[in-house]
């Protein structure tokens, strides 16, 4: 039977040579002409969209960037900057020893600076903030000997060390700040909703 079936298909294409109607393709094309811009239209708007909605994201997170690389100088951030003085342009620091030291620094002086815009000074806090800010002063002096140290000895593993270990409880010590504030504003929020 299945035979027969492929065999009744097959003799009546033969004998029905059915043909378009005369102008069926040029109306074809006429319709799909007619149809087929608006699609590509609202495409190319939604597209377009996208470009731009993408383009807008870029920029944002350059600006973002940029702002966090280029923070301001403010009372905070003297405490975190390392070349202020036109005498400590000579200094050497990590970064004049190897690429791999230089991004350890840039790491440590970027969360250092961070974890500082982030602590929001009020009168509640001022006597802890300015304990902190008096021994990240006293560290980042501490900072800058050492740097004189490297510059005139050059770079020993004593010294490197020393460097790093400076710039890891100078971020410490922020994330201790930033711990003790949020104890104080916790139980300020206990007693006054207690």
């Amino acid at each position: 039977m299945a035979q027969d079936l492929r065999n009744l298909f097959e003799e009546e294409q033969k004998q029905s040579q059915l043909k378009m109607s005369e102008g069926h393709e040029a109306r074809f094309l006429k319709k799909l002409d007619e149809a087929l811009p608006v699609e590509t239209s609202i495409k190319k708007r939604f597209s377009m969209l996208q470009i731009a909605a993408s383009i807008v994201v870029l920029i944002g997170l350059a600006f973002a960037a940029y702002k966090f690389v280029e923070q301001p100088k403010s009372v905070n951030n003297e405490v975190v900057q390392n070349n202020d003085d036109s005498s400590d342009e000579q200094l050497k620091s990590l970064g004049d020893i190897s690429p791999d030291l230089k991004k350890v620094e840039d790491y440590y002086l970027a969360n250092i600076s961070l974890e500082l815009s982030k602590v929001k000074q009020t009168p509640e806090n001022k006597e802890l903030f300015d304990g902190y800010v008096v021994r990240l002063a006293e560290l980042n002096q501490e900072y800058k000997r050492l740097s004189v140290e490297l510059t005139e000895n050059g770079p020993n593993e004593l010294t490197v060390s020393a460097l790093i270990d400076n710039l890891k409880l100078r971020l410490n010590l922020l994330y201790r700040l930033k711990e003790q504030l949020n104890d104080l504003n916790t139980s300020e929020e206990v007693v006054n909703h207690g």
